[in-house]
């Protein structure tokens, strides 16, 4: 597994007053520098030691996002008022409500 395949990002933390890098998928791993740089390259080089230590340990490493194959479909409950709401919309737009939920999470119109 290589660091390079991780989502990393780097961010301005008001309360640190540096720039803070973090791994999606170490969550509980991060890296303060004064530069967005430093702060991509401290935390690369962090997950990079820490996958060398979880290998030498014999531990799962997490796969990254990027190579994960996606179906495309998930499950989301939500109240029934809210799904019957949701149904009643799609049905005077004359379209499924997969198609305006769909529309609704990508910010764009159902038509």
């Amino acid at each position: 597994m290589e660091a390079d395949h991780y989502t990393y990002r780097v961010t301005w933390s008001a309360e640190d007053k540096e720039h803070l890098g973090m791994c999606a998928e170490f969550p509980s791993l991060s890296w303060l520098d004064a530069t967005q740089e430093g702060a991509f390259a401290g935390i690369r080089q962090l997950v990079s030691e820490c996958i060398n230590d979880m290998r030498a340990n014999d531990e799962e490493i997490p796969e990254p996002l990027a190579d994960r194959a996606y179906s495309g479909r998930f499950v989301v409950r939500i109240p029934p008022e809210m799904h019957r709401t949701l149904s009643m919309e799609a049905a005077e737009e004359g379209i499924s409500l997969n198609r305006l939920v769909n529309a609704r999470l990508s910010g764009r119109n159902s038509d």
